[in-house]
């Protein structure tokens, strides 16, 4: 090799085809990075998978970092980082809101190798030994500080503040470790010192500590790589996409463990004879092989072997070999950087081999440069290949063209080698077009990051001890639910009884229906239902024998003006109705018989007399209470003189659809509507009904238990955003129990609780929107969309934006939370309403078990996604005597005032005969 006598660049480049041609194996094309870029892809998505987890190399471990900073975190923080080439420990203060402001005071510590390498025991002593005596130097022993441990090693986190250890990794192999919760052995160790007290918050890997730091700074990162002793990554992955932890909410950091891709042989077609010698003399042979073609732990010593091969063949140093280029470690990663510094390069080149022993010509120094050049290429394009992978599975996760992102890099040889951050923007920019990276440098190393962490985790903690507080009140002791039960109980026999009827809040209303249908009834029947916002005409043909029923019905609005005018305005009004449906159904001159629902709750006298006891559900119409509602319409339809009716029955919801499932099922003799409004009536034995002449028989009694609690009884269990629904409403003081069991109200219990949470500053970031602060934006059917099980957080979030609420993720958990934390506590005080009634027909029938159908309607049970189990189960805990069927009623208002109108008549008859 007797270049020395071309000009330079000519040696150069007889050097360079020289080595080029020795080293042809790492020259990587781009076609070849596509191509480990693809694999890599295939390899984390075996990683996130459940079943394919414990078979793949990449492990994609859970870190349970859920946020990155949002800015209002503050405190002092203790960090701990273990792991790099030094053992580091930390104060960081991070200042008040707005500011982003972080000091950190830090102090490094030695890792002989003799603790790295003995026992797990004294390694963790060490630790705690260096913590104390920085607590000590900077004065902190007599605080309590929540401490992040930065732990650069491959764990299995089943929470924030746990890691069990899968495998040491670079110079690391402390006995005793592997398999065990580092954050426990610290703890253990730090008991020795009785004058520290810390609370460990956060096990952080090294990456994440990256990835925090720089989110700190700049909201847009969302992955963190580590190119330095070893290489790592991480980034934010939908929880939808990761098996290994419960729930689809939100998203997670993932610690790809990235280092050991290849470890199944994915990459052997990659791997030269060079990378194959370094991994046999290496502490963990066949183990992270990725690494080991990347990271400053090994680049140095893949040059020293290129070196030492070049020259046995005699292609370097006249092919003299020194004892220093036959030691391992001679050469190290600080060496390789600074021979391939611009300018200075080839001089620090002449020095180093002198200093190895060797007698280089200048033609060697440019052929060892150009050595250093290729290993540390190709070590920045293996690392941009699998960085192209991550970025392109967040633009695929987030279903975007064009990804904008930031990635926050750290490590030594990213810091200190001179030509590696730019080689690799390049190539990831090369492979990944459609993504528009920024590559922020982490200033203070992961270790604020895992301050950051913890700041995080003890914003987020203390944020979810105030939420969890608040949904603890919506919380229902068992004890708490016997209690609802047997109060309701004591009302039901105080609303019976004739000498405390009166005072009854659960007025136990008589209806006059005495009997259930029997199948013989037949003919043609008109049917009302007003009782919410609309109204409707119903013509009902009942065939008998073969119980089959025909309805045609119009639906007509009820405006707001009409709901709070006069009483006269609100019966023309549905006059006029019924003779615009008469014309519709060309009936104008037949006299048919009428059932009217009308659900409020009324005093019957009769079957066809009922007088209004109160407006509830946003009708004020005046005149009408203490009035007959039936003369009310007969008046009506006189002033109209068009047609004449014969109105036999005056019907409340909750009996229409007790009698639409008796129709179907004889066992039915409860009827209960969950919807807008909450009510329920069922069959009582005449001998307990004091306010009716007679003991034969049973009577349909409408209990109208909304009013339950309207006398205090349940005010153990009420909640002060109750209290602020029912100031709010139309009729404060009235109908307690429906207000907390009824659609109509659980939107604004959620709305008071949001509004509540907010003020707080745990929810929307404190900013309460005007649309949070307008009354009854939150539809029950709101509530029944974000419960939905198969809705994706996104999907919370958007019902949360068409309602005018800009949420984040984390936003969405907790609106989720609240909504679910309502309509269960609704669910089970309807079932401890239900249970009262079924043990008193048991007991009423001296029954050891009872079975009984529940005919039910209404919107929030039909609709809502958990109410009607939920109910259920309620039902079945606290009165485990009775079997209690559900059976869902079709068109109880409408079809049900049919059945009744058709039994009345039949017993109108049955009685003249």
């Amino acid at each position: 090799m007797k270049h020395d006598l071309l000009p330079s660049y000519l040696l150069k480049y007889a050097e360079s085809s020289i080595v080029d041609r020795f080293l042809y194996h790492m020259r990587l094309s781009d076609e070849t990075l596509l191509d480990i870029m693809a694999r890599f892809q295939a390899e984390m998505q075996k990683g996130l998978g459940k079943d394919t987890n414990p078979t793949a190399s990449v492990k994609m471990l859970p870190t349970f970092v859920r946020a990155i900073p949002d800015g209002s975190e503050n405190g002092e923080f203790l960090s701990l980082d273990l792991g790099g080439s030094k053992f580091r420990v930390l104060k960081v203060q991070v200042s008040e809101e707005g500011k982003r402001n972080v000091q950190m005071e830090s102090q490094f510590y030695p890792t002989p190798n003799e603790i790295i390498r003995g026992n797990g025991i004294e390694l963790f002593e060490y630790v705690a030994d260096c913590l104390a005596d920085f607590m000590n130097t900077k004065g902190l022993k007599h605080k309590r500080l929540p401490l992040g441990l930065t732990f650069s090693f491959p764990c299995r986190q089943t929470k924030l503040e746990e890691g069990v250890l899968l495998s040491w990794t670079k110079k690391f192999k402390a006995r005793g470790v592997q398999d065990t919760d580092v954050v426990s052995c610290l703890t253990r160790a730090m008991k020795r010192h009785k004058d520290i007290n810390v609370d460990t918050l956060a096990l952080v890997n090294d990456t994440v500590g990256t990835m925090m730091t720089c989110a700190y700074d700049d909201p847009y990162c969302e992955v963190g790589v580590i190119i330095g002793t070893g290489t790592n990554a991480c980034y934010m992955e939908d929880m939808s996409n990761i098996d290994l932890v419960e729930g689809d909410e939100g998203r997670m950091c993932i610690n790809t463990e990235w280092g050991a891709f290849g470890d199944d042989g994915a990459l052997e077609d990659i791997r030269t004879e060079f990378d194959r010698e370094l991994d046999l003399g290496s502490l963990n042979p066949g183990k992270q092989l990725f690494e080991k073609m990347i990271s400053g732990l090994y680049l140095g010593e893949l040059v020293r072997l290129i070196l030492l091969k070049m020259a046995k063949a005699g292609l370097l140093f006249g092919g003299e070999k020194s004892s220093a280029l036959h030691t391992k470690g001679k050469i190290e990663t600080r060496h390789v950087a600074a021979m391939e510094k611009y300018k200075e390069g080839l001089a620090n080149t002449r020095e180093i081999l002198t200093d190895l022993g060797l007698e280089p010509s200048e033609a060697d120094c440019i052929a060892v440069q150009h050595v250093c050049t290729i290993v540390s290429f190709r070590s920045a394009n293996l690392c941009a290949a699998a960085l192209a992978a991550i970025l392109t599975r967040l633009r695929e996760n987030k279903k975007l063209v064009r990804l904008r992102t930031t990635v926050g890099m750290d490590g030594t040889l990213y810091k200190i080698h001179p030509q590696y951050p730019k080689r690799l923007h390049k190539v990831v920019r090369r492979l990944v077009p459609n993504c528009d990276v920024r590559f922020l440098l982490s200033e203070s190393g992961s270790a604020k990051g895992a301050a950051m962490v913890t700041a995080v985790a003890s914003r987020v903690q203390a944020q979810r001890k105030q939420i969890d507080l608040v949904l603890a009140l919506f919380r229902l002791t068992q004890e708490q639910l016997v209690g609802v039960q047997d109060k309701m109980r004591a009302e039901l026999e105080y609303g019976l009884k004739r000498d405390t009827h009166s005072l009854a809040t659960v007025k136990m209303l008589p209806t006059y229906v005495c009997g259930m249908p029997d199948g013989t009834e037949k003919g043609k029947f008109l049917a009302l239902d007003l009782g919410g916002t609309n109204f409707r005409v119903l013509l009902v043909k009942i065939r008998s024998g073969r119980r089959s029923v025909r309805m045609y019905n119009k639906i007509f609005a009820i405006p707001l003006e009409i709901m709070q005018g006069t009483g006269e305005e609100l019966f023309d009004h549905i006059v006029q109705c019924i003779a615009d449906f008469l014309d519709y159904m060309g009936l104008k001159g037949a006299q048919l018989p009428l059932g009217f629902t009308f659900s409020f709750p009324c005093r019957q006298a009769s079957i066809d007399k009922g007088t209004l006891i109160g407006w509830t559900k946003g009708f004020k119409a005046t005149d009408c209470e203490g009035e007959d509602v039936v003369d009310m319409l007969r008046e009506a339809i006189k002033r109209r003189n068009e047609f004449d009716l014969d109105i036999v029955a005056v019907v409340n919801d909750t009996v229409g659809t007790m009698m639409t499932c008796g129709y179907e099922d004889p066992n039915c003799e409860i009827g209960l509507i969950a919807g807008t409004g909450s009510n329920l009536c069922y069959m009582e034995e005449m001998r307990n009904i004091e306010l009716v002449e007679g003991d034969e028989g049973k009577m349909c009694i409408n209990t109208e238990w909304g009013g339950f609690g309207d006398n205090g009884c349940i005010d153990d269990i009420r909640t002060q955003y109750d209290k602020e629904v029912d100031e709010g409403s139309l009729n404060p003081g009235k109908q307690r129990y429906e207000k907390m069991t009824s659609g109509m109200y659980l939107g604004e219990i959620v709305r008071q609780i949001l509004i509540d949470l907010t003020k707080q500053g745990l929810l929307f970031r404190g900013q309460i929107s005007e649309r949070l602060r307008t009354r009854g934006i939150f539809e029950t059917k709101f509530l029944s969309q974000i419960e939905s099980d198969r809705l994706a957080l996104l999907q919370v979030r958007r019902i949360l934006q068409q309602l005018g609420l800009d949420s984040t993720c984390e936003d969405s958990i907790v609106v989720k939370e609240v909504c679910g934390a309502v309509s269960r506590r609704a669910a089970q005080l309807c079932g401890a309403g239900l249970a009262a009634i079924v043990e008193k027909r048991r007991e009423d029938q001296g029954l050891e078990r009872l079975r009984i159908t529940v005919g039910v309607d209404g919107t929030l049970y039909k609709l809502h996604p958990h109410f009607s189990r939920i109910l259920q189960e309620t039902v079945k805990e606290l009165a485990p005597r009775c079997d209690v069927t559900f059976m869902l009623s079709e068109d109880g208002s409408g079809k049900g005032a049919a059945l009744i109108t058709a039994v009345a008549k039949r017993l109108q008859q049955a009685w003249k005969n």
